[in-house]
């Protein structure tokens, strides 16, 4: 795998979330640094966040100018198209492109891709080959099987959580499947699972659709373990998350070599700030901007990064800390939830302070909502 003689000094960048755990941190770093064997060999790679750890994401962009890169494929690090990869990390790549005059190329999240459903597949199964020596096998059809997604303030990136539980639900042949989400939407995990208790299956297998570790991991399987308890007569499985399964990183190559293809695909047909979604049509041609620059790089220092420090959680983030600061603004749980062609121009300035739309679901019961603790 080469590219062509007369193309430019290529440099590929990742671009990561971020996250207040450092072994989130460590485990994207460890993904970007398995990738230069998946890409052309002429071909320099980069990697960065979006918030709270470090390097950000321009660090890895001035390495790769530095180096005489002339042209700079970036893609997502993300699961799914949402504000993050809509907007946020398009607007550092844009602004940092047109600032050196340098091309920068933006691709699609991971997305719906039937390699990423067979990782996530092989994730479940090794779950519940594990159980079933352990406790004994207990028919599919017998089994619920709980998909968890990231959860955003849009719909396109939590309707695929939903495509992906039906192809594994339908692909797999368990008796029955529901989506849940870790924070800003809802069902969210512990609504969710208490919802699944009463359904009568014997086990049930939880597993985090997301690709690193995590507060949001933690707080997944923190509700999984109180819901079990409560349930004793139901065995509950926490499955792993996908990581950087093989078939993880296979995806990520081909979003950055399809980049150069003839015709690039698009990279997010159901975004809400370019056609109207149902109960967002507001949002379309919203300014493209990112807010995030306020925790580039602080890591475990950022507000909410220590358990130990929160007077209202115990072992686990349950986020019940963020409805306080959302009275004010809008949740930022932080995890891996997210994917928007940096070339997507509404016609605005970028001019002034950040503003995102409200969440219209933000106080839905089973949302946000239900972490409060219960008098």
């Amino acid at each position: 795998m080469s590219d062509t003689i007369n193309s430019p000094k290529t440099g590929v960048m990742f671009c990561g979330h971020g996250s207040r755990s450092q072994a989130a941190v460590d485990e994207f770093a460890a993904m970007a640094a398995q990738m230069p064997d998946r890409l052309p060999a002429d071909w320099m790679s980069e990697y960065g966040y979006l918030e709270f750890a470090n390097p950000v994401i321009r660090d890895g962009l001035d390495r790769l100018r530095e180096a005489g890169c002339e042209r700079i494929l970036a893609v997502p690090g993300m699961l799914f198209a949402a504000m993050h990869s809509k907007n946020d990390i398009p607007t550092v790549l844009s602004t940092y492109g047109a600032k050196h005059g340098i091309e920068v190329l933006y691709g699609r999240e991971l997305g719906v891709d039937p390699k990423m459903i067979a990782a996530a597949a092989q994730r479940i199964e090794a779950a519940e080959a594990d159980a079933n020596a352990s406790t004994g096998a207990v028919p599919r059809e017998e089994t619920c099987l709980v998909v968890i997604g990231r959860g955003a303030s849009d719909p396109d990136a939590n309707s695929n959580v939903s495509k992906i539980a039906r192809m594994l639900w339908e692909g797999m042949g368990f008796g029955w499947c529901e989506v849940g989400y870790s924070g800003v939407t809802f069902p969210l995990v512990e609504p969710c699972l208490d919802h699944v208790a009463r359904l009568g299956y014997r086990r049930v297998i939880v597993f985090p659709y997301f690709l690193f570790s995590g507060i949001l991991i933690d707080r997944i399987y923190g509700f999984t373990d109180r819901v079990a308890d409560a349930n004793p007569e139901i065995e509950f499985i926490k499955a792993g998350y996908l990581g950087d399964h093989p078939q993880v990183l296979e995806t990520f190559a081909e979003r950055v070599t399809e980049l150069v293809g003839e015709v690039p695909p698009p990279n997010c047909s159901m975004c809400k700030y370019r056609t109207q979604v149902l109960g967002f049509e507001a949002e379309v041609g919203a300014v493209q901007e990112s807010h995030h620059h306020h925790v580039e790089g602080q890591g475990a220092s950022a507000p909410g990064s220590n358990v130990d420090d929160c007077s209202l959680c115990e072992s686990f983030c349950t986020g019940e800390c963020r409805l306080e600061m959302s009275d004010h603004s809008h949740d930022h749980g932080h995890g891996h939830d997210h994917g928007h062609h940096h070339h997507h121009d509404h016609g605005h300035s970028h001019d002034h302070d950040h503003h995102h739309a409200p969440y219209p679901h933000a106080k839905h019961p089973l949302g946000p909502e239900s972490a409060r603790r219960k008098t």
